[in-house]
């Protein structure tokens, strides 16, 4: 197989300055760009659940089940993009099967099933254990015997029973909130222990990770909640709305602290890095860090949803504004990882040069395959909540 010559003289043709050799093709594409950004909304998710479950808030009652099923879906997606960039990604999982202690992405294998199987299946099955023993009775033909091996043979709904449910689902949230924090806080773990390249090797790139999480996930799960209402013709409540749009708030209000506070430190220090970063934010990155990341995901949104905490008027112009902040926060997080993840490799580890990145259309690191990996999780939602309905919840008696 003859190299590409053609695509390496495109790039030399838009790199600047002196680069390493190995420096003109990035490793990491638009793939590692998406793998994060999918992470993130598993955690944010289930986070805004938990502030029903744990620390009871009612108001968000309609969007708890939501919730749990939208980090479901994300978190069966989250691997994919990162095993479909491997050369070789049939053999993904030896990571599994060879554990290394030393090595940072073999002890997120574990953590990732140790949520996934643990934390987030365990969760929704106790919520929805009740409801597939009376949907097993009502059901006939195959649903039935769907859910009855949903219920995994248990089939008892007495008080005491249901209790020891609500007990076991309310102890597993608990655990639950840390293994949010690890898990998405290990991706900024990956990318801040690499000293080699200033832009990541920061402390607070863990910090700065989960806090973006926490932002995407609630306004993923506000969105959604806003198209199921609007699909099933149901009324969106508004209070609902006010409270998520008030996490959302603060929770964005301390990531843009965060990063600020990253920004001023690294432009005080001023290292020897400092003149080639300033070049690169203020022009290959200048429309993603400062117009898509800054302006558009950030400021914009701040001042909407404070505006949004004092205004009471229309509801209609209010549920129009949460929307297209939720649209607008989404754009801003995936701006931010792409800055990080694609600008970290933009310049050269000589400070002499910067090189180019040019995303593809097809293959297995294009934006076709990227586009599919961020709509196959709104699939398996809809699958999820078709099959468990949160709306058609068995209520247990008083």
């Amino acid at each position: 197989m003859e190299p590409n010559y053609q695509h390496l003289y495109e790039i030399l043709a838009n790199s600047q300055g002196y680069i390493f050799p190995n420096e003109i093709d990035l490793q990491w594409g638009i793939l590692i760009v998406v793998y994060p950004f999918v992470t993130g909304l598993v955690a944010g998710a289930f986070i805004l659940a938990s502030l029903e479950r744990v620390f009871k808030d009612k108001i968000l009652k309609p969007t708890y089940q939501i919730a749990l099923l939208t980090a479901l879906s994300f978190l069966l997606v989250a691997t994919l993009p990162l095993i479909s960039h491997l050369s070789q990604p049939q053999r993904a999982y030896e990571i599994m099967i060879t554990p290394h202690g030393s090595s940072a992405m073999a002890i997120f294998g574990f953590v990732y099933l140790w949520y996934l199987m643990v934390v987030l299946l365990l969760e929704i099955w106790f919520d929805y254990r009740h409801s597939m023993v009376v949907w097993a009775d009502e059901k006939k033909g195959i649903m039935k015997w769907v859910y009855r091996i949903l219920t995994l043979g248990l089939s008892d709904i007495s008080p005491r029973t249901l209790t020891w449910d609500r007990k076991l689902g309310y102890f597993i949230t608990v655990v639950g909130i840390p293994s949010a924090f690890i898990l998405h806080g290990y991706v900024g773990f990956i990318f801040g222990s690499i000293k080699a390249n200033p832009w990541w090797s920061t402390p607070l790139m863990p910090i700065i990770f989960l806090f973006s999480a926490m932002v995407s996930g609630i306004s993923m799960v506000m969105l959604i909640y806003m198209v199921v209402s609007y699909i099933r013709t149901k009324t969106m409540d508004i209070n609902v709305l006010d409270s998520i749009g008030k996490y959302l708030f603060f929770v964005l209000i301390l990531d843009f602290t965060i990063e600020g506070l990253d920004q001023i430190h690294r432009i005080y220090e001023a290292e020897e890095s400092f003149e080639t970063i300033k070049l690169l934010v203020e022009g290959k990155l200048y429309l993603t860090l400062f117009i898509s990341q800054g302006l558009i995901g950030t400021i914009i949104p701040l001042i909407v949803l404070a505006f949004l905490q004092f205004y009471k008027g229309k509801i209609k112009l209010r549920k129009t504004l949460y929307f297209i902040i939720g649209i607008l926060v989404l754009i801003g997080v995936y701006s931010m990882r792409w800055n990080v993840v694609i600008g970290g490799q933009l310049f050269s580890k000589s400070f002499s040069g910067f090189t180019s990145f040019k995303v593809g259309l097809i293959g297995l690191d294009g934006t076709l395959m990227a586009a599919f990996w961020l709509i196959l999780p709104f699939g398996i939602l809809a699958f999820l909540l078709w099959l468990l309905p949160p709306w058609k919840m068995v209520q247990e008696e008083e």
